[in-house]
């Protein structure tokens, strides 16, 4: 018996994603506080608490994305997701999976290497973490704004809708 298609995101996924959204806007940025841990152990300083404080906060706020991003994977799995609307061209339905992937993929690599950097030292997991990983997830940011906003004026779907009120 086919089962009936999913309209909108269920209660859960739509407080998971913009959980998410919030802690990793909030990372994001507010990253000067690692930078500044980094710099100053780097130097040979010894790192003010509340240096350590804020670097810790984003750490653990790192965590939680991370923590989450397993919760929104098996809810993704459980409760599937609403199709693609019609009025959506077959290349922008690619470059959705492709981005969802992509974002998808950064909710664990992001955070692991931040881990990497922090807690193990490994300065090549760091360079990736501040570097081309963040400024991945920017772009990804800017292009899912910029896609929800051609769903909702000029294609008129319901998709901003879908994630929102359900």
């Amino acid at each position: 018996m086919p089962s009936s298609p999913v309209l909108s995101y269920s209660i859960p996924q739509r407080l998971i994603h913009w959980l998410m959204a919030g802690l990793i806007l909030f990372n994001l940025l507010f990253a000067e506080a690692m930078e500044e841990l980094s710099e100053a152990v780097e130097e040979g300083q010894t790192p003010a608490p509340d240096m350590i404080a804020s670097a810790n906060i984003h750490a653990y706020v790192g965590i939680a994305v991370l923590c989450l991003g397993a919760i929104r994977v098996i809810l993704r799995l459980t409760h599937r997701a609403p199709e693609a609307p019609a009025e959506e061209p077959p290349l922008g339905r690619l470059a959705a999976k492709v981005a969802h992937l992509a974002f998808y993929a950064l909710f664990f690599v992001m955070p692991l290497s931040g881990i990497g950097k922090y807690y193990f030292g490994n300065d090549t997991a760091g360079f990736l973490h501040g570097g081309p990983l963040k400024l991945l997830m920017w772009v990804l940011i800017v292009v899912h704004i910029l896609a929800v906003l051609v769903h909702q004026f000029y294609w008129k779907t319901d998709v901003a809708m879908r994630m929102t009120r359900g």
